[in-house]
C-alpha cells in the first residue's frame, strides 16, 4: 500500500468579499495583515479553517468578528487552487461573497484583521496574495446575481426610494439605466411593495417609499415566474 501522508501537508482557508453601498459607492471590506507574510499590507479578510469548524462556520466566524452581523448575506463563490498562490505552501482558499448593510456594521479589529476600513471598488488598491483576482471574480458574480436574484435588498435600508433602487443597480452595474424602462419593469413586480410613505426631510422633491417583501417574493416564485432586470 502507498503512503499518501504526504498529500495531507497543505492547508484550507477561506477568503471573504464583503460588499457595503454608502454614499452611492459600492465598498469592498479591506484588512491590514498583522502577521508575515505580507505584514501590513492590503488584504481580504479571511483564515485558516480551524479542525473543529466547517466553512460556513468559519465565515459567519470572521465576518462577526469584524463587522459585528451574525446574519449576512452570504454565498460561496469558487475554490482558488493555484500550488504557487501563499508562499508559505500549499493553501487552497475558498472564496465567498457577503453583503453588509453599512448602517449595521461596525467594523473593529478581530483576531482575523487589524485596521478594517472600507475601499471603494472602483479605486481598490492592489492586494496580497492572489486576493485582486478573488475579489474581481466576486464582483463579477455580483452584478450577474443582481439582474435575477433580489440579494440588491441587502445593500438598502429596509424602505428605500425607487430612485435609491436605480441608483444601486446602476453603481454596481456600473452603467446607465433608463429611468422609464427601469420604473415599467418594476411595476409588475408586487414584491416591491409601496409603503404609502414619503421621505422625511429629503433635499429635494420627497418621493414615496418602499419595501422589499420577501413571503411575495416567494411567492412570485412558486408560480414559476423569473425576476429579471
Amino acid at each position: 500500500m502507498s503512503d499518501n501522508s504526504k498529500y495531507f501537508n497543505s492547508a484550507i482557508s477561506v477568503n471573504c468579499v464583503v460588499f457595503t453601498y454608502v454614499e452611492e459607492k459600492l465598498k469592498i471590506l479591506l484588512i491590514r495583515r498583522e502577521f508575515e507574510p505580507f505584514k501590513g499590507l492590503l488584504a481580504l479578510p479571511g483564515g485558516l479553517i480551524y479542525p473543529n469548524e466547517d466553512l460556513q462556520q468559519a465565515v459567519s466566524h470572521i465576518i462577526e468578528s469584524i463587522t459585528g452581523n451574525k446574519n449576512v448575506y452570504k454565498k460561496q463563490l469558487q475554490a482558488f487552487t493555484d500550488t504557487k498562490r501563499h508562499p508559505s505552501g500549499r493553501v487552497v482558499s475558498i472564496a465567498y461573497l457577503a453583503l453588509v448593510n453599512h448602517q449595521k456594521a461596525i467594523l473593529k479589529d478581530s483576531s482575523f484583521a487589524i485596521s478594517p476600513d472600507w475601499f471603494n471598488i472602483l479605486e481598490k488598491p492592489q492586494l496580497v496574495f492572489d486576493h485582486d483576482s478573488i475579489a474581481e471574480t466576486a464582483l463579477q458574480h455580483l452584478q450577474s446575481e443582481i439582474r435575477n436574484k433580489p440579494i440588491i435588498f441587502e445593500l438598502l435600508d429596509e424602505k428605500f426610494t425607487l430612485p435609491q433602487l436605480q441608483t444601486l443597480y446602476e453603481t454596481i452595474l456600473n452603467i446607465s439605466l433608463d429611468k422609464r424602462n427601469f420604473r415599467r419593469k418594476l411595476a409588475y413586480l408586487d414584491f416591491i411593495e409601496d409603503t404609502e410613505e414619503m421621505q422625511k426631510n429629503p433635499l429635494y422633491r420627497p418621493a414615496k417609499l418602499y419595501v422589499f417583501n420577501k413571503e411575495k417574493y416567494n411567492e412570485f416564485c412558486e408560480k414559476g415566474m423569473v425576476f429579471s432586470l
